[in-house]
C-alpha cells in the first residue's frame, strides 16, 4: 500500500471538500494505520463572534472538523480515498475550546470492507483534556 503523506491529505482537502470546509484549515500532520493527527489553526471563520462565547471555537465548526478528519484519516489508513458517507456523527462537548492552534486526533476503530469506525478527541493547544470527543461511522460507497 502506497503511503498517505499529511501533503496528499492537503491535496484531498483542496479537491473533494466545499470551500467553507477548506476555510477551517484543518491540517493534516501525521498518518497510520490506526491513527491520524490534525492541526485545527485559529481561524476567525470558525470563531463565535459575540456573546460570551466570543473567542470560542463554535461546535458546528468543532463536528465539522471531527467529520472532516475521519474522512482524511481513512485516506491515510487506506492508503488513498474511498468515496464515503458519514452515516453517525456523536460529538460530546467537554469544555470550550479556545481559538489557537489545536489539535485532533483520530483513532480508527474499524475499517472494515464497507463500515468503518473513529473515535475522534479535540485537544486545546497545550492541553491534555478534550474539549470534545466524538463518534463516528462512514460507509464506504465503491465496491
Amino acid at each position: 500500500m502506497a503511503e498517505f503523506t499529511p501533503e496528499d491529505g492537503e491535496a484531498l482537502l483542496k479537491q473533494v471538500f466545499a470551500p467553507w470546509v477548506q476555510a477551517q484549515k484543518l491540517t493534516p500532520t501525521a498518518f497510520g494505520e490506526k491513527q491520524a493527527r490534525f492541526v485545527l489553526p485559529e481561524a476567525s471563520e470558525t470563531e463565535l463572534q459575540g456573546g460570551p462565547g466570543a473567542g470560542f471555537v463554535c461546535g458546528q465548526a468543532i463536528a465539522s472538523a471531527c467529520d472532516t478528519a475521519v474522512v482524511l484519516a481513512l485516506s491515510g489508513a487506506n492508503g488513498r480515498f474511498r468515496n464515503c458517507t458519514t452515516v453517525d456523527l456523536h460529538v460530546n462537548y467537554l469544555r470550550p475550546l479556545p481559538k489557537g492552534n489545536n489539535e485532533v486526533v483520530v483513532d480508527i476503530e474499524s475499517n472494515g470492507r464497507k463500515l468503518a469506525i473513529a473515535r475522534v478527541s479535540v485537544f486545546a493547544e497545550g492541553s491534555e483534556k478534550p474539549s470534545a470527543i466524538a463518534t463516528a461511522t462512514f460507509m464506504y460507497l465503491e465496491a
